[in-house]
């Protein structure tokens, strides 16, 4: 059995949780067995625009999944300031998966992930992100690095979750997952039941 999960915390982009837990959810029409959680530190968190939203499990959930997400908004100036919320972590990229969406590259590479990579992020955080020794590649939407993904405008979700996919299933599943969620006339394929 597969496992993503989604990070959230307190101050979160509201798109930036939901759409990856949209579309890592369509896989189960693929794979019944596969689960996707949204964790955190709290029974719940609230999003940006002042959304609670209760957690499924805590961090520590990401130390045993396929894939991790960590979502942006402005927390993550708080998390990654919060050495006993980083501790929690015990990431392998070599074995996972791990990717962000536009500032949640700044928690990767809290985590000591992107050091000595490039990546990208919301231009926001493209200098803080350049304090951990990364290279931010400031005109694309996706950088990957081996089994690390970071995406940059909240839309590259789409792409970022699709190569998750792909890297836990393969190309097939990918395309109808994307497919699935394109506007009409644009390929889209129904996998609902």
């Amino acid at each position: 059995m597969k496992k993503a999960v989604i990070v959230a915390f307190d101050k979160f982009t509201d798109v930036d949780i939901f759409l990856p837990w949209d579309l890592l959810n369509r896989v189960k029409f693929r794979d019944k067995e596969f689960q996707v959680k949204i964790v955190g530190t709290e029974i719940s968190h609230k999003s940006v625009c002042g959304l609670d939203l209760t957690t499924h499990g805590l961090i520590e959930e990401c130390n045993d999944a396929d894939f991790v997400f960590f979502g942006s908004g402005p927390g993550t100036r708080n998390v990654i300031k919060d050495n006993s919320y980083l501790e929690r972590f015990k990431l392998n990229p070599q074995t996972q998966i791990i990717g962000s969406m536009c500032s949640g590259a700044l928690i990767i590479a809290a985590l000591g992930h992107l050091k000595g990579l490039s990546a990208t992020t919301y231009p926001t955080a493209f200098e803080a992100l350049r304090n951990y020794d990364v290279e931010v590649i400031e005109d694309t939407h996706l950088v990957t690095h081996g089994n690390i993904g970071t995406a940059a405008g909240c839309l590259a979700a789409v792409d970022l979750i699709g190569w998750a996919v792909e890297k836990m299933y393969d190309t097939k599943v990918k395309e109808d997952i994307i497919a699935s969620v394109l506007p009409i006339g644009q390929g889209q394929v129904c996998i609902y039941p």
